[in-house]
C-alpha cells in the first residue's frame, strides 16, 4: 500500500442539525492545525456548501470569541444532492480545486454517514459526534447534549411551579425522533413522574394511572416528560387525559428547537474541544475513517463502519431509575 500524502490543508465542516458546542469544536481543529503547520479552509453549509466550494480560509483568529456562541459560525445544511455518487463526485472534485487533503467533519449520524461514503472513495477523513439525541455509536457522549439537557431541565423546573400553583399535570415533549436519551435522563433530574420514550411501548392506561395515582396521593401536580418520538404525541395524549377527567388539568409544552440554542455548557466546551483536538492528531498520524470517539475518559478512533451501522442503545437501568424515583 502507497503512503497517504502529508496532510497540508484541512477542510472543517458542520452538518446535519446544529449542536451547541459546534463552535469550540470548529475552534480547536483550527487552532490545532495551525500549531502543527497545517493550512485550515472552512466549508460553509455543510456538504452543500462542500458541493458549491464554498470555502474560506480559517485562521487562528478567525475563531476568536466563539466558545460562548451556540450553533455553529459554519453554519449547517442537509443536502440531498451529496446523497448521490454525483454530488459525491462534484464534492471530491472541489476538494482537490481548493487543495483539501483532509475533512473534519461534525455531526450526526447522517453526518457521519456522509464522511463515510468520501472515506470510502479515499478521501481522509474524521468524523466528531455532535448530535443532542446522543445516539451515535461508539461515544459516550455528544457534542451538546449536556447544554440540551440543562435547557430541558430549566425548563421543566419553571413548569413546575406554574403547574403546582393550578394543579396541572404538564406533558412536555422533549427532541428525541428515535432515541430516548434526553427524556430520560431529564425525567430524572428535574424529578418528572412518567418518561415516555419510543423505544419503550406503553398504553394510555399506563399513563392514566400514574396520573390518578399521584393526584390520589395528594400531589398537586404531574409531569410527565415525552420524547418526540413517542406514540401516540403529547397533544393526543393530553385529550385522552384530559377526558378521563383524573383530578389534574393537563396542558402541553413543546420545547422544540429551544433545546438546540443557548451558550455551550463547561462540559460541552471541553468535550468540543478535546474532539476537535484529537480529530487533528488522527489525521496527522495518518489514520482515517474513524470516528472520535469518548470512551470513559479517553479519546479514541472508532471505524465509521461501526458507527453508521450499529446504534447507541439506551440505558435500561436508567429507564427503571425513572420509574423508581417518580414515587
Amino acid at each position: 500500500m502507497c503512503p497517504k500524502a502529508k496532510i497540508e490543508t484541512i477542510g472543517i465542516l458542520t452538518s446535519g442539525g446544529d449542536a451547541p458546542g459546534m463552535n469550540p469544536c470548529i475552534r480547536a481543529v483550527v487552532r490545532t492545525a495551525i500549531t502543527r503547520g497545517v493550512r485550515v479552509v472552512g466549508i460553509n453549509g455543510g456538504y452543500e456548501g462542500l458541493i458549491r466550494g464554498n470555502f474560506e480560509r480559517l485562521g487562528a483568529r478567525s475563531v476568536g470569541g466563539i466558545l460562548q456562541r451556540g450553533g455553529t459560525i459554519l453554519q449547517t445544511a442537509r443536502s440531498k444532492e451529496f446523497r448521490e455518487p454525483r454530488g459525491q463526485r462534484e464534492a471530491i472534485r472541489q476538494m482537490n480545486n481548493e487543495g483539501i487533503d483532509a475533512l473534519v467533519v461534525a455531526g450526526g449520524d447522517g453526518s457521519l454517514n456522509g464522511a463515510y461514503k468520501l472515506a470510502q472513495q479515499g478521501i481522509q477523513i474524521v468524523g466528531v459526534p455532535a448530535s443532542i439525541d446522543n445516539d451515535i455509536y461508539g461515544t459516550d457522549m455528544c457534542i451538546g447534549v449536556d447544554t440540551a439537557l440543562n435547557t430541558i431541565v430549566d425548563a421543566i423546573d419553571k413548569l413546575r411551579d406554574t403547574a403546582s400553583s393550578h394543579s396541572r399535570a404538564f406533558l412536555v415533549e422533549t427532541m428525541g425522533r428515535e432515541c430516548g436519551y434526553l427524556a430520560v435522563n431529564a425525567g430524572i433530574i428535574a424529578g418528572a413522574e412518567m418518561v415516555l420514550i419510543p423505544e419503550l411501548p406503553f398504553t394510555v392506561d399506563d399513563i392514566a394511572a400514574v396520573v390518578d395515582d399521584a393526584y390520589r396521593r395528594g400531589k398537586n401536580h404531574a409531569i410527565i416528560v415525552v420524547a418526540e418520538g413517542a406514540k401516540p404525541g403529547v397533544t393526543e395524549l393530553a385529550n385522552i387525559i384530559e377526558a378521563r377527567d383524573l383530578g389534574f388539568t393537563v396542558r402541553v409544552t413543546i420545547l422544540g428547537h429551544i433545546q438546540r440554542g443557548g451558550k455551550p455548557t463547561a462540559f460541552d466546551r471541553m468535550l468540543a474541544s478535546r474532539l476537535g483536538y484529537k480529530a487533528v492528531e488522527f489525521l496527522l498520524d495518518g489514520q482515517s475513517g474513524v470516528m472520535v470517539g469518548l470512551n470513559g475518559r479517553e479519546m479514541v478512533p472508532v471505524p465509521l463502519e461501526d458507527v453508521i451501522s450499529k446504534h447507541h442503545e439506551i440505558n435500561r437501568e436508567y429507564v427503571q431509575m425513572a420509574r423508581e424515583l417518580a414515587q
